[in-house]
């Protein structure tokens, strides 16, 4: 009885929310690591946008480039 009960309550867990993050500025002329942060996140071209899951890592990595990004719930 309790497999049973596991499982409809895996069957009712609420979907992720995800987060839109488009590029919107060149990492040219900043930090290494920025640039690495954007690149780590999927991002490869200004304009280009990409949907992540809300979590703490992923906010730490918006946080970071946060003057070169923009966000959208």
């Amino acid at each position: 009885m309790a497999k049973k009960t596991a499982q409809t309550k895996a069957a009712k867990k609420p979907a992720a929310k995800t987060l839109k993050i488009t590029l919107l500025r060149s990492t040219i002329g900043f930090n290494r690591t920025q640039a690495k942060t954007v690149e780590g996140m999927g991002l490869r071209r200004i304009r280009h946008s990409v949907e992540l899951p809300d979590t703490p890592a992923t906010r730490g990595m918006i946080l970071k480039v946060r003057h070169l990004i923009e966000v959208t719930e």
